[in-house]
C-alpha cells in the first residue's frame, strides 16, 4: 500500500507529519513525501523543510492520497492540480488536511461532496462546489478531509480504523501517545475568546486563487 504525502511550497507541516505518523503505521505501508521535484521543500513558516524522496511523475498509482494545508493556499499550481487529478481517478483514499481541501476543490474533486476544512476558510469551499462542514473528520465516499492543522492526527487515526480495524487504530493511538489535554478551551472559534476570533477574521486567510 503506497501512501503518497504531497509537498508543496508554504505547506503546514503538522498537515503533513499528523497523516504521516498514524498512517505510516498501516500494514505493509510504503510512505513516501512527493513534490514537484524531489529535494527539501519549505514550510509557511519558511523554517523546516521536509525533503520529498520522488519528484510528482515518479508516483502516479499511490493508494492513499494526502494533501497538507497551508496558510497562504496556493490554488493556481497547475502541475499539483494535474497530479491529483491524476492519481485520484485511481487512489483507493484521497485525504486532505486545512486547507488542503480548497487544493482537492481546485482540482474539481469535492463537487457535491461534504467537506472538512480551517474554520477560516469555510467560506471558500462553496466555491468548488462542497458543501461546507464545520466537522473535525469528514468522510464521504473515498474523501476524506480534515478540519486545521491537528485534526490531521484525528484524521489520520479514523482512517487506519476504517482500514485496518478499530484495535489497529487504538494500538497506534496508544504508541504516539495521543490522550490531548490542552492547557486552554479554546480550539475552536465556539469557544476561543471573541476578540481572539475576531482578530483573525479581520484578517482573514491569503488565498491565492
Amino acid at each position: 500500500m503506497q501512501i503518497a504525502i504531497l509537498l508543496y511550497d508554504e505547506f503546514t507541516a503538522l498537515d503533513a507529519i499528523g497523516p504521516y505518523q498514524t498512517l505510516s503505521a498501516l500494514p505493509g505501508a510504503e510512505t513516501v513525501f512527493v513534490a514537484e521535484q524531489a529535494g527539501p521543500v519549505l514550510d509557511d513558516n519558511r523554517v523546516l523543510s521536509l525533503v520529498a524522496a520522488k519528484c510528482l511523475d515518479e508516483v502516479r498509482r499511490p493508494d492513499i492520497v494526502v494533501v497538507p494545508g497551508s496558510g497562504h493556499p496556493n490554488l493556481r499550481n497547475q502541475a499539483v492540480l494535474d497530479w491529483l487529478r491524476a492519481v485520484d481517478a485511481t487512489s483507493t483514499w484521497t485525504v486532505s488536511v486545512c486547507t488542503g481541501s480548497l487544493l482537492l476543490g481546485a482540482a474539481g474533486l469535492l463537487e457535491g461532496r461534504r467537506a472538512a476544512t480551517h474554520w477560516l476558510a469555510l467560506e471558500h469551499l462553496p466555491r468548488f462546489g462542497a458543501e461546507a462542514t464545520g466537522e473535525r473528520v469528514v468522510f464521504d465516499g473515498k474523501y476524506v478531509t480534515g478540519a486545521g492543522v491537528s485534526a490531521g492526527i484525528d484524521l489520520g487515526l479514523a482512517l487506519v480504523g476504517r482500514i485496518a480495524g478499530d484495535a489497529h487504530a487504538q494500538a497506534v493511538q496508544l504508541m504516539i501517545e495521543y490522550d490531548p489535554r490542552p492547557p486552554y478551551d479554546a480550539g475552536s472559534p465556539d469557544k476561543a475568546p471573541a476578540d481572539v476570533v475576531a482578530g483573525f477574521r479581520r484578517n482573514g486567510l491569503p488565498v491565492d486563487a
